[in-house]
């Protein structure tokens, strides 16, 4: 393995207070030819932990289309790092690069930190900063999609469908990190997402003997509870469907899923066809939350990186 040596400071570029983000630094390049920048700093808010990325791109010369990853966790828990227990890291980087594709993973605010829009605005600092420095990634400004699993998936849904002329848009934009700029994409697969919070406020959360968990939509929404039903359709997906054409979707949902219905993917297929959109519904049959029970991991990971490649156009 080869190592960059990190470039010099240049006091011209110093400045207090200093930005509320880090440029990224000269890249590791792995034995395969693989460049990586690790723990990056998108965003920062005083009080908070930075909000890092992680990019993987991968051998040539590029720019290559990028994917930015979003991790699921009930909006209350997870890392860049890790996809669920049932997909390993390696087959999910692996296929990505292998496609052609740059990797973006990223943090979040959980909702404990931050309710709602929060995380949507973290998701929308991280492609503005991708957009921002695409230059020194290696990667195509214009050819960017996102792909997320349950809660990530519910905030990828959002990043493809709330932009400038949604309602709310300023409020759900935010101005963290580079503050301004596009943050539209190209394409979205949602693994298994929350579409419509006020529907599956009438479904039970399955209770997990000895674990004390805080109920994931109270958290995620805040407010009062009389407040709750308006800011559930506010963090909703479908309620943002039916605006401007939206980019293609892939929705993957096991069937027998006790956690988030499949009835909620069914929602947002039906109002993303209703405006136009192009949408393929895929599902997983009989397959739980992350997937359990379903013997073809591999297989649903290809499905979703030759979506993104062929909206990408990875390879042109």
């Amino acid at each position: 393995m080869t190592h960059s040596h990190p470039a010099e400071l240049d006091p011209a570029d110093m400045t207090w207070p200093p930005p509320p983000y880090h440029p990224p630094v000269p890249p590791v390049t792995d034995e395969h030819g693989v460049r990586r920048f690790d723990a990056v700093t998108y965003a920062t808010t005083p009080g908070y932990r930075p909000r890092l990325l992680d990019v993987q791109v991968p051998p040539g010369e590029g720019p290559f289309p990028a994917v930015v990853w979003i991790h699921g966790g009930g909006w209350l828990d997870g890392d860049r790092r890790y996809p669920p227990p049932t997909v390993p890291a390696s087959l999910l980087h692996g296929a990505v690069l292998a496609a052609g594709l740059a990797l973006v993973s990223i943090d979040y605010r959980h909702s404990l930190e931050a309710p709602f829009p929060a995380q949507l605005h973290d998701v929308k600092a991280a492609i503005r900063y991708v957009r921002h420095f695409a230059a020194d990634l290696g990667i195509d400004p214009d050819r960017i999609a996102v792909w997320g699993e349950s809660a990530g998936g519910h905030l990828a849904a959002l990043a493809g469908l709330v932009g400038p002329d949604s309602a709310d848009a300023k409020a759900l934009e935010g101005a963290h990190g580079v503050g301004a700029g596009d943050t539209g994409v190209r394409a979205v697969v949602d693994w298994y997402g929350v579409s419509d919070l006020v529907a599956i406020a009438e479904h039970p959360m399955p209770v997990i003997p000895g674990v004390d968990f805080p109920d994931p939509y109270e958290a995620l929404l805040g407010g009062t509870e009389a407040e709750r039903p308006a800011l559930a359709r506010a963090a909703s997906p479908v309620t943002y469907a039916e605006g401007p054409t939206p980019p293609p979707f892939l929705l993957i949902h096991g069937t027998g899923d006790g956690l988030v219905p499949y009835s909620q993917s069914e929602a947002l297929a039906a109002a993303l066809a209703g405006a136009g959109g192009e949408v393929t519904l895929r599902p997983v049959e009989g397959a739980d939350h992350i997937f359990l029970g379903c013997s073809d991991i591999p297989g649903i990971v290809a499905e979703s990186v030759a979506f993104l490649a062929r909206h990408m156009d990875a390879g042109a």
